[in-house]
């Protein structure tokens, strides 16, 4: 199993130098237990170039096999653990910057005075790369806004509403507005985030027949409320990130209103390990304000 670890580490670094130091072996080691697995595959599943360490064809097409086999190793491994109790079981989940800075946090306290010996893998993405951590096995489940779920395969569950708030510069004329008309907000230099395969504002923007004036396209909420500080321009992000920053910014609701769901996605509850499910579970019951309604 270390020669599948040691391969994946370095698909994830880039080099045998760092997955080396983050595995806890010599680079030699590393380098002997991927010669060992091309020897048994009867291949060669690295090649050096100019831009670091990459895979071969035959490396490319052999990659999600051994994702598999270490996937399935980490199951077993946790199947253990259920028989033996979920305390000290690992809940690995995907989730995107303004969730698992300003809500994730809140949650998992409340679950760990239950259950203090659980810990924790959190991967952050867009929605595309949230999605793609499920349906691969790197997540037990993903936290996203369904609407943004492609794969039919897959199960979703809202949990909760998150308004979308215009941000404006202080000194902008439409911050002394009560509220901001997307059409005059669209108007102006715009920053968009990116989050992948879904944009809410875009898609509200499209659903109004609104076409902005975009400027900027950045993939970072924080960047983006530093640019509308400085003046480049204005923006819409969510309530839920808005909430706790010291950007000097101008907030206001926007008309017609604009909210994007949050909630999660997964493979199928009865696989995902019980510590994963339990604590899935208790999202859904403590926090699932739409599913709850159903």
């Amino acid at each position: 199993m270390k020669r599948y670890r040691a391969v994946m580490k370095i698909v994830e670094t880039g080099g045998f130098t760092r997955a080396s130091q983050e595995l806890g072996y010599t680079q030699s080691a590393i380098s002997q237990m991927v010669q060992s697995l091309e020897e048994e595959l009867g291949t060669v599943l690295f090649v050096r170039s100019k831009k670091g360490v990459v895979l071969t064809p035959d490396g490319e097409e052999l990659l999600p096999y051994i994702k598999n086999i270490c996937h399935a190793y980490r199951e077993l491994r946790e199947k253990k653990k259920e028989m033996e109790g979920i305390q000290n079981a690992t809940i690995r989940v995907g989730t995107f910057a303004s969730v698992s800075c300003h809500w994730l946090p809140g949650l998992i306290k409340a679950f760990k005075e239950k259950y203090p010996l659980v810990s924790f893998e959190l991967y952050q993405g867009d929605y595309t790369a949230i999605e793609r951590l499920v349906k691969d096995g790197s997540v037990d489940f993903g936290l996203i806004n369904p609407q943004a779920v492609g794969d039919p395969d897959l199960k979703t569950i809202p949990l909760k509403k998150d308004p979308m708030l215009a941000v404006l510069p202080l000194s902008h004329p439409m911050a002394k507005q009560e509220k901001i008309v997307l059409k005059e907000l669209a108007s102006e230099p715009f920053i968009l985030l990116e989050e992948g395969s879904l944009n809410e504002p875009m898609e509200c923007f499209r659903e109004h027949g609104i076409k902005p004036n975009i400027q900027y396209i950045v993939h970072d909420d924080y960047t983006i409320m530093a640019m509308v500080e400085k003046g480049l321009g204005v923006g819409i992000l969510s309530e839920l990130i808005l909430n706790r920053v010291d950007y000097r910014n101008s907030v206001k609701e926007t008309e017609p209103p604009l909210a994007r769901t949050i909630g999660v996605v997964f493979k199928d509850k009865r696989t995902i390990p019980v510590a994963s499910r339990q604590f899935l579970e208790y999202l859904t019951e403590e926090y699932g304000e739409l599913h709850n309604r159903v």
